[in-house]
């Protein structure tokens, strides 16, 4: 019992410890988000991102071709990667960072509204009331009619719609598609879209940011293996609501890097959203309609186009604790 206590402790500090280092990989993007377009951040993170993630998919012992099972699918959820990275991009760059993460946070309300269409998820009456309470705490957060809704408001609502909308697409999938397919495709599409688009908005950049950008690739690639250790470590419901975590570095980096302050509609829609969301996880945690648990299943951060996916990594290591007759009872990711 102890042994299950500590090695569960020893997940929740991992996960704070990734979401803490994603909070820093944040405010990187807001400072560089002041001088150069998203489209020049992303597609530089990524091609700094794609030795680390090369190698690491090297030890895929998985026999086949890079061709996918569900072309269309894929397609959909490559295109939604590529839009949440480039929206969410500039969202840091545009809003203070507690309104950014205040918005995304809804992923897990808008999860829970896309699978019942995709993966036929059954919704009940208290996580549907959980759902309107949270979207009416974006409204409160966003307070239309009161203050303008600006292009970065509209970027971060945008960018929180296509991540959970690639997040419900690979619960659909995940389990079919190999793991490389899953994290090469979308990164190379970034690589080219944003490559298209960099001729009309490149900005020479001195060597000091040029390295920022390889430290946005590193940040994101070390906060995964963090929640990778978390996962392995301790049950999903666990580990889930530490995202929230990020809403207290936001609050400290902007306060003291940036001179946000955290206004109180913020601060009140962002608790109204928290609660929602938790009350979402701990009810698929509970069972009973949730049949696929699409929130719980969903492992890896929306906006992080650097990063691997959490849940494919998960299930390589899953592979490999079974091909070393070690830990083949490791919780199954999608």
């Amino acid at each position: 019992m102890a042994f299950s206590e500590n090695t569960g402790l020893r997940g929740i500090l991992s996960a704070l410890a990734a979401f803490g280092v994603f909070a820093t990989h944040d405010v990187i993007i807001k400072y560089l988000g002041g001088s150069y377009s998203p489209f020049q951040i992303v597609f530089f993170s990524v091609l700094f991102g794609f030795p680390m993630v090369t190698f690491l998919l090297m030890s895929d012992p998985e026999r086949g071709n890079l061709r996918p099972v569900h072309p269309w699918w894929t397609g959909v959820r490559t295109a939604m990667v590529v839009v949440a990275a480039g929206t969410g991009f500039y969202a840091f760059s545009a809003l203070p960072l507690a309104q950014v993460y205040a918005i995304l946070f809804a992923a897990p309300l808008l999860i829970t509204i896309l699978s019942v269409p995709i993966l036929g998820e059954r919704v009940g009456i208290h996580r549907a009331l959980a759902v309107v309470a949270g979207l009416g705490g974006v409204i409160v957060v966003l307070q239309p009619g009161t203050t303008e809704l600006t292009a970065g408001h509209i970027a971060a609502l945008v960018a929180a719609v296509c991540g959970a909308f690639a997040s419900v697409i690979m619960r659909k999938i995940g389990r079919e598609e190999r793991s490389v397919v899953l994290i090469l495709y979308p990164m190379m599409a970034n690589c080219v879209v944003m490559g298209l688009a960099l001729p009309f908005v490149y900005q020479p950049m001195p060597g000091q940011d040029m390295l920022l950008l390889a430290v946005i690739a590193a940040l994101a690639l070390a906060a995964t293996h963090l929640l990778i250790y978390a996962y392995r470590a301790a049950a999903a419901a666990t580990v889930a609501p530490m995202q929230y975590s990020q809403i207290i570095w936001a609050s400290a980096f902007g306060f003291f890097l940036f001179d946000e302050g955290l206004s109180m509609a913020t601060l009140l829609g962002t608790a109204i959203i928290v609660a929602s969301g938790l009350y979402i996880v701990f009810r698929e945690d509970r069972g009973g309609r949730s049949t696929t648990t699409p929130v719980l299943r969903t492992r890896s951060r929306i906006i992080s186009p650097s990063a691997p996916r959490v849940s494919s990594l998960l299930r390589e290591a899953r592979r490999g604790a079974r091909g070393q007759g070690g830990a083949g009872g490791l919780e199954t990711a999608d």
